[in-house]
């Protein structure tokens, strides 16, 4: 018997100052067995950074055809294709392919080799942003994960500020490739 994906709930409280956007979000996230509280949490932040009334999750690990999220027009079109962790070259090229805009967040410990050897190839691709989130940020965020969580998002200059009754945890993704990183 195939073992199921653990259901994680989210109230989610978003204030971007960036964008002048702001929404509460009920999320129900599917943590896949094969997935971790820290690729979970990434997931999490990145809804936040991308908060949208038609953002969605996609099947991401457990479907190769979808991404872990993103935004439809009203016609099914992709707009905004959004990736974690460390994927496929390949994966990377055919979502630039099918969305005008893709998005990465890189994290884990072995973050810094991949980009290493996917980076040169990767920055080519002129409708994709690669963010990393570094190791100790992204272990902060995993100790947040709860299968009922209360959270909310404050982002301001490039900052994310993701708050819970417990902690108060600052990401500051850094822009490896996309506009306004020099060839």
């Amino acid at each position: 018997m195939a073992i199921k994906s653990t259901v994680f709930k989210a109230e989610l409280q978003v204030s971007d100052l960036d964008r002048s956007h702001y929404g509460s979000y009920a999320l129900t996230l599917a943590r896949h067995p094969s997935e971790t509280d820290e690729r979970l949490m990434v997931r999490l932040l990145a809804f936040a950074r991308h908060a949208d009334e038609a953002l969605s999750f996609g099947g991401g690990v457990s479907n190769d055809e979808e991404p872990a999220l993103w935004r439809k027009d009203l016609t099914g079109a992709v707009e905004l294709w959004v990736e974690v962790g460390t994927p496929d070259e390949r994966r990377l090229k055919k979502a630039c392919g099918r969305s005008p805009e893709v998005v990465l967040y890189v994290y884990g410990r072995s973050s810094d080799v991949w980009w290493r050897e996917q980076g040169p190839a990767l920055s080519k691709l002129a409708n994709l942003s690669v963010y990393l989130i570094s190791n100790e940020s992204s272990q902060a965020l995993a100790a947040l994960a709860r299968r009922n969580m209360s959270l909310t998002a404050t982002l301001q200059e490039g900052q994310i500020w993701l708050s819970s009754d417990e902690a108060n945890i600052c990401v500051e993704p850094q822009l490896l490739a996309g506009p306004g990183v020099p060839a």
